[in-house]
């Protein structure tokens, strides 16, 4: 199961100063430190659109890291992923600086409403001109939890179950609500909306009720662009029937390429055609114009990782407290409320045993995904090798040092990959989800389960069939 298709890059980065490697905030030419200033972010956002990216992909997470010795105090010594701020708010101001780039948003729908929540989400769509995604997470930190006032947080399959609530309900206020047409803004005739053309909306959910109208009119693309970041198996499966994009981990090619096959097929279950997900696996890139220069600036990035504050950050994602194991023995599974493949991917599907403290490194071993240092010409060459084994569509490209390895991946690996023919030279036109599917329209396809939604649906949500059906 392969295509032919156009790379496509996201760059990852996260609303604190600290992101995938903690301590990194730390170098001397590192701009993270001003997470909190509207300048980063535009000058993030000039970058990544220079380089014709996709999107940029804004991780978040909803707490504290504390698993790690049962405090947090190595996550805010060293920065990791904390302290962080709200990263909607940054959006409609890197869109004001851009034309092009999309800006895929992670949002917690946990500690959320459906019915305020898709008004915040129709609004940045209505601000960014059709460049918004949504990435869908139910969280995992029970710090988060605790603080909204629950005793822990949801247990990991329970999470995707008010997920599939949560996504029915807001389904129906962005496709459902208001009609096509329905807004005239007919100055002459004085009307603004045809009332006969709104209409409320009923959800009787288990997790979630809504009786309302929805309080935007319809944004360009109506539904957001769907991004997701579960690879468990139930993750894979929700990833399956909603994700437009997923974003997946793996450090090695059978690990990512399992992973990968393993959500295309389920995506054909649900009755939609496998290539209709754009697979983004995250990838640590160290480029520089020769190989030599490539690894000097490796040795440079890595003796800013903060050891603590990296277990801090593994021992949030898995949920073992890694400061209770020696660093020089093995990781072992265990089942946690954590992100279980994160877990799956350091044990069980590791083709050797991963030692505690090589896991704090920048290094492959450390990076829990593709980790590619080299010239120009050796970083395209890995990149399309990943491609091609494991039948990925790009990366979603982990900041290091902000902004210098990004503006490096643009000035010299995006020329690479031009003049291999694999990469875009110019920005199509439209919204985001045009871009992304091209022929495609702004909105979501009839394959799509949100479809089932839409008034006068003739089809039901989907709900799997056999393979191949």
């Amino acid at each position: 199961m392969s295509r032919k298709r156009e790379l496509r890059f996201n760059a990852f980065n996260m609303a604190a100063p600290g992101h995938t490697w903690a301590g990194l905030w730390a170098h001397p030419r590192d701009k993270a430190i001003d997470y909190n200033s509207l300048d980063y972010w535009i000058e993030l956002a000039q970058t990544a659109e220079r380089g014709l990216l996709d999107g940029i992909f804004i991780a978040d997470v909803f707490g504290i890291y504390d698993v790690y010795g049962g405090t947090p105090d190595a996550a805010l010594l060293s920065a990791a992923q904390t302290p962080h701020i709200d990263p909607t708010l940054v959006v409609p101001v890197m869109a004001q600086a851009t034309k092009h780039i999309g800006f895929g948003v992670t949002a917690n729908l946990t500690y959320e409403h459906p019915y305020q929540f898709a008004r915040r989400f129709s609004t940045l769509d209505h601000l960014t001109g059709g460049r918004v995604g949504w990435n869908i997470v139910t969280g995992y930190l029970d710090s988060g939890a605790k603080g909204m006032g629950h005793v822990a947080n949801r247990a990991h399959d329970a999470r995707y179950e008010a997920a599939e609530d949560f996504l029915a309900a807001v389904y129906k206020l962005w496709e459902s609500s208001w009609e096509d047409g329905a807004v005239h803004r007919d100055r002459a005739a004085r009307v603004f909306t045809d009332p006969a053309r709104v209409h409320r909306i009923h959800h009787d959910g288990p997790y979630y009720q809504v009786d309302g109208i929805h309080l935007a009119e319809p944004s360009p693309q109506r539904t957001p662009v769907l991004y997701q970041a579960g690879a468990s198996d139930r993750g894979r499966l929700f990833a399956a029937k909603h994700s437009e994009g997923i974003f997946l981990n793996g450090q090695t090619r059978p690990i990512l390429a399992e992973s990968v096959r393993a959500i295309r097929q389920a995506a054909q279950s649900f009755g939609r055609d496998p290539y209709d997900i754009r697979m983004f696996p995250g990838a640590t890139v160290i480029v520089a114009p020769t190989r030599a220069e490539a690894l000097d600036r490796l040795a440079d990035y890595a003796q800013y990782v903060h050891t603590a504050g990296q277990l801090a950050l593994l021992s949030g994602w898995t949920g073992v407290d890694l400061s209770k194991v020696d660093p020089d023995d093995a990781i072992s599974y265990v089942k946690s409320n954590a992100i279980q493949s994160t877990l799956e991917n350091l044990t069980l599907r590791s083709a050797e045993p991963l030692k505690v403290k090589d896991l704090a490194t920048l290094s492959a071993i450390g990076t829990r995904a593709p980790f590619i240092v080299g010239s120009p010409s050796e970083v395209a060459d890995e990149i399309l090798s990943w491609v091609e084994d494991t039948d990925i569509d790009g990366f979603n490209l982990n900041r290091l040092v902000s902004h210098e390895t990004l503006a490096a991946f643009v000035d010299l690996v995006v020329p690479e990959l031009q003049d291999r023919g694999v990469y875009k030279t110019a920005y199509a036109e439209g919204p985001l989800r045009q871009k992304l599917f091209p022929g495609r329209g702004p909105t979501l396809p009839a394959t799509h389960p949100a479809a089932g939604f839409r008034r006068g649906a003739t089809v039901a949500p989907a709900e799997p069939v056999a393979a191949g059906a």
